[in-house]
């Protein structure tokens, strides 16, 4: 397992060379050496050494600063592994270990992906000899760095510019998750695409054959429009499917329907798209407070009538003891009292908000984070506490004016894609693979 291992490093630093590797029985690996332009020729050998699902969802990576060069290939918040064995890093082709590039990818992806998970990539750093010192470590895995805040920043914001740059891209992975999950049991293949059905008994949801073609039709029949009853289950609303020009001018689609009041369902050109409501429009209040934030400050709305908010006394001293940086963010919270604080204005961009269980989430995170931290240095934990609380809920019934709204909100804001936690906002399936579902193709 070792020598696979030292062997895939190899090979993922010299894409353009040949490597086999044999036990004298089988052929354990084998990589044909790829062929073009380097930066294609490495992400042909990254496909094969992390697999065509990395290949497919990888973000080109290159940037320089000062005689430091960085290339290679990070995946979207959404690929991403529960530990950090499928992060590569090279130093001037050899492969590392080293806490401080770990550390530099932690907090690039800090937003977009929960604490115990890690994304995939092969990141590639070049720079002159000089510049690094490789004898620290025994085995050569660690290195030292004459100016590490330089590589540092270069690793962060060449990450961050990548991830910027994808937009409302997700992971095309989660899509082929969602198909196989529709898919009987041994239609699941290899490739990810749908095996043609062959049916040799009724589809489990046929009418029984008790039933008349009248009723039968009758089961079926849509409205175009309004509520559409499903059984007992919550009303589906449904948008009359016309041809509409939203197809052919945005990615996400046109909304169509709204799904136990939580999903929406848009028509794209080539598919169809289901966004989670609320993940989704908790993404983009997050992005808008950063902006905010980052332009001076979050506008605050002061409340026609201050709420009062009985907590331990221990959680409202660690209230108070941030007031002044929970100001900032837009939240205005005064002492009340003994137990109990009072509030008077909460952020502008989260509308009408719990403002009691806000502050006792709030609450909460601060005893997580402890004195230790500034409340900007754990940005993504407060903003996202606080958009959570100012999105679209699911349960919410959204119109179609909304729905498209919130599509059109979603294309135009970086991230999108993934909401604080690096789960999808979105799923997008493409026509020809449902056709195959259903034995169309």
């Amino acid at each position: 397992a070792y020598a696979v291992e030292i062997l895939q490093r190899l090979a993922m630093a010299a894409p353009r060379v040949a490597f086999v590797l044999s036990d004298g029985n089988r052929t354990v690996l084998a990589f044909e050496a790829a062929q073009g332009e380097l930066f294609e020729a490495r992400l042909n050998r990254l496909g094969a050494v992390l697999g065509r699902e990395f290949e497919a969802d990888a973000l080109p990576i290159e940037a320089e600063r000062q005689g430091h060069r960085l290339t290679g290939y990070a995946g979207l918040p959404t690929l991403h592994r529960r530990t950090s064995a499928q992060q590569y890093l090279f130093v001037n082709g050899r492969p590392v270990r080293d806490k401080l590039l770990l550390g530099a990818v932690r907090g690039a992806y800090m937003d977009f992906v929960a604490a115990d998970r890690h994304p995939m990539l092969a990141l590639f750093l070049e720079l002159p000899a000089e510049e690094v010192d490789v004898n620290v470590h025994p085995a050569k895995t660690e290195v030292r760095f004459r100016d590490a805040g330089l590589v540092r920043g270069l690793i962060v914001g060449a990450l961050k510019h990548a991830l910027a740059a994808a937009g409302h891209r997700a992971s095309a992975s989660v899509g082929a998750a969602t198909l196989g999950a529709f898919r009987p049991d041994g239609m699941r293949g290899h490739s990810g695409a749908a095996a043609a059905p062959s049916w040799s008994t009724p589809p489990r949801w046929a009418p029984p054959p008790s039933a008349g073609l009248a009723e039968a039709q009758a089961a079926w029949q849509a409205p175009t429009g309004g509520s559409l009853d499903l059984g007992g289950a919550p009303a589906a609303r449904v948008e009359p499917a016309v041809d509409s020009p939203m197809l052919d001018n945005h990615p996400l689609g046109a909304a169509r329907a709204q799904l136990h009041a939580t999903y929406i369902v848009a028509q794209t050109t080539d598919g169809l798209v289901i966004v989670d409501q609320h993940a989704a429009h908790e993404r983009l209040v997050y992005e808008r407070m950063k902006e905010a934030l980052a332009a001076g400050g979050v506008a605050r709305q002061a409340l026609l009538l201050p709420e009062v908010v009985e907590l331990e006394e221990a959680a409202v001293y660690r209230l108070l003891q941030r007031a002044a940086e929970l100001a900032e963010l837009g939240l205005v919270l005064e002492a009340f009292g003994q137990g109990a604080v009072v509030v008077r204005e909460v952020p502008a961009l989260l509308g009408r908000t719990d403002a009691a269980a806000l502050v006792r989430d709030l609450a909460d995170d601060l005893a997580e984070l402890g004195e230790a931290h500034s409340l900007r240095d754990r940005l993504a934990d407060v903003c996202g506490t606080l958009a959570c609380h100012g999105s679209v809920r699911a349960g919410r019934r959204l119109g179609a004016e909304e729905m498209n709204a919130l599509l059109r909100q979603m294309e135009a804001t970086p991230h999108s894609g993934q909401c604080n936690h690096g789960r999808p906002t979105y799923v997008e399936l493409k026509l020809a693979d449902i056709e195959r579902l259903f034995g169309r193709r």
